[in-house]
């Protein structure tokens, strides 16, 4: 016969409600990016000028802007998958780390973008936290030293490396530059929100 102390049932719904508030912050998430995509068909394409301007001060706002506004559904609908999927493995850690991986891929990643994209080009869609889901997911574990976070960013290398790689490549109306600083953003996420880190910031 086996009990359950209370001390358990504790810990498990602290981490049933942390899981539970990772994946409805990823859902607002990608519930927004949908709606400002409806909108913006309403408004036949109007949203798309607010994305990242590349070098221009105005275009700056862009940086946040971005990755809520697609080139029409099969644009969002290819970047909705693997971002809910990679999403979802962030999520679990609660609503604060997805905020904070978010942040600063948004923010790192986009002024990247902003900085070396070509002159007058627009670059919107979410590929960009795409690559700094993955590439955060891949080195997580090896700043963290946990071999469970180790074994996650192999699978996420075995499911999505080509694909990741791929993107890197100079296509044409494909920004490689986003998809670059997304994934070098999504690395300096995983060193700033190491575990040795956090505790000594606590």
């Amino acid at each position: 016969m086996s009990f359950e102390t209370p001390a358990k049932r504790t810990g498990r719904a602290v981490d049933t409600a942390r899981i539970g508030s990772g994946l409805k912050l990823l859902v607002g998430l990608v519930g927004l990016m949908w709606l400002c995509e409806v909108v913006d068909t309403v408004m036949h394409g109007a949203l798309d000028q607010y994305g990242i301007v590349s070098r221009e001060p105005h275009g700056l706002i862009g940086i946040l802007t971005a990755p809520f506004l697609h080139l029409g559904f099969g644009h969002l609908i290819s970047n909705t998958l693997p971002l809910v999927t990679l999403g979802a493995l962030i999520a679990v850690s609660g609503a604060t780390r997805l905020f904070a991986v978010t942040a600063i891929v948004t923010v790192i990643g986009g002024f990247g973008t902003w900085l070396i994209s070509p002159p007058n080009t627009i670059t919107i869609g979410a590929s960009g936290l795409v690559f700094g889901y993955a590439s955060y997911l891949i080195l997580r574990g090896l700043f963290n030293r946990r071999l469970g976070q180790v074994l996650l960013g192999i699978v996420v290398v075995m499911v999505w490396g080509s694909a990741l790689l791929s993107g890197l490549l100079p296509q044409d109306g494909i920004s490689w530059q986003g998809h670059l600083f997304g994934g070098i953003a999504g690395v300096l996420a995983a060193w700033v929100l190491a575990d040795d880190k956090q505790q000594r910031v606590k």
